[in-house]
């Protein structure tokens, strides 16, 4: 049990409790001492993991599942429709409701809090201060969008003083948070349904750096000044080498070595040391946890080598500048081809994106693209639009590569096993339910 709360009193219900977010809310909830539901559309690991620490989740979304108590509080996915009968039922008994932001804002108002922001490497970024912060000794809790593989957890409450959360500006839930240290790793437009456009976006981040204590931002004027007049560490990656092995850099005189391939990576872990330096680590102790960082679920994850001995990995990359860099990554390993699986999620990115797609994806090989996961659109709404667009991308930028168009993940499957070498790097990219595929090609 917390020392800084106690819910023991408090009935919640987490309606789409299966995304990352929501589990580990979930997960503190009941270390908190509430008693806790959830669910979700669909059977998952992450409502196996829930069932397994004694929480009540379920798939398939019921009305009669919910528990009878006039006391239950529903809190709600910004993936759940308005229609979802549970919270219809919900609106019929009167039951309050919140969105997914308010009960983040109560969590960090319970603890001393770094929030990490932007487009891309929120998850590493926030992996990498939690593992530091645990492996010297502070004993955080942290909320982040995968699995910490270290700990197999992708939350937990802890003991220590500080709390490690995502700020997401996607439903822009990060104006939520009390954040005393935060961290953006970058500005890009990636949710087209929601902002009109990336000055729109730079405003909500502007807000968000308005608040805390202490910002961590890469030394780049168009994001630096976002911040205003608050204090502020400014990052670069000093003296980076990258090979198969990871990345090694140097941070406040120390050797840094990172496991994960890729600059990109190397910049998330000089950001999160930089933060970790704020909260109160020591530098060398803080710099040589970096180098037991095993990385995050989903996050250039690897899941095994098909029949074939292909590598095969799976990544959450879903916005062009996020293919890019994993691609980039892969060829550090010097994979004899590099073969992409991409499949799309959103019809609005989709819609907006395509070119930078096909662009990012033809850096490749071998490309197979299948069609958008929905998520939370739906198809009627986007005539038109399907994975062929960003297949049809790849092959006019990919100076003659092999690019498929595999419309189902099952199509995907069958063409991989029959296409994949020894030697190759078979990256599953995606943030829809693509590493299905992964796992089946892995043995």
């Amino acid at each position: 049990m917390s020392p800084d709360a106690d819910w023991s009193g408090r009935k919640l219900h987490f309606v789409g409790v299966g995304g990352a977010g929501m589990s580990g809310w979930a997960t503190v909830a009941a270390q908190l001492g509430a008693t806790v539901s959830g669910s979700d559309e669909v059977e998952s690991a992450a409502l196996e993991a829930l069932r397994g620490a004694g929480i009540d989740a379920y798939a398939g979304h019921d009305a009669s599942r919910l528990p009878d108590a006039d006391d239950l509080e529903l809190v709600r996915s910004s993936a759940i429709p308005d229609a979802n009968p549970e919270l219809e039922e919900a609106r019929k008994r009167g039951l309050r409701m919140m969105e997914r932001a308010e009960l983040l804002a109560e969590l960090t108002s319970l603890r001393r809090t770094i929030a990490v922001g932007g487009a891309h490497g929120k998850t590493t970024t926030s992996s990498i201060v939690a593992h530091i912060l645990i492996e010297t000794g502070h004993d955080p809790g942290y909320l982040i969008g995968g699995q910490l593989r270290s700990s197999g957890r992708n939350a937990d409450w802890g003991s220590g003083e500080w709390l490690i959360v995502e700020a997401d500006e996607s439903d822009r839930s990060l104006l939520s948070l009390e954040a005393e240290l935060a961290i953006v790793t970058n500005v890009e437009l990636d949710h087209h349904a929601n902002y009109g456009s990336l000055a729109e976006l730079r405003e909500v981040f502007r807000s968000f750096l308005a608040e805390p204590v202490c910002a961590v931002l890469p030394d780049r004027p168009e994001i630096l000044e976002l911040r205003g007049d608050g204090p502020v560490v400014a990052f670069n990656v000093d003296e980076l080498s990258l090979d198969a092995d990871g990345s090694r850099f140097v941070w406040q005189g120390q050797q840094v070595s990172l496991t994960l391939p890729g600059a990109h990576n190397a910049a998330n872990a000089v950001a999160a040391l930089e933060v970790a330096l704020l909260a109160g680590v020591d530098a060398a102790d803080a710099a040589a946890a970096v180098g037991s960082f095993a990385g995050s679920g989903r996050r250039f994850e690897r899941l095994g080598y098909s029949e074939q001995g292909a590598l095969i990995i799976d990544d959450y990359a879903h916005h062009p500048t996020e293919v890019a860099a994993t691609i980039a990554a892969a060829r550090t390993l010097a994979p004899k081809r590099l073969v992409a699986l991409f499949q799309p999620h959103l019809f609005s990115r989709t819609e907006r994106l395509a070119s930078e797609f096909g662009a990012a994806l033809a850096e490749a090989d071998v490309v197979v693209v299948s069609d958008v996961y929905a998520s939370r659109e739906r198809a009627e709404d986007f005539p038109g639009v399907d994975g062929h667009l960003i297949a049809a991308a790849a092959a006019d930028a990919g100076d003659g590569r092999e690019v498929c168009w595999a419309p189902t993940l099952t199509d995907a499957r069958e063409l991989l096993s029959s296409r994949l070498i020894p030697g190759d790097i078979c990256l599953v990219l995606g943030a829809g339910d693509v590493r299905s595929v992964g796992e089946d090609l892995a043995v």
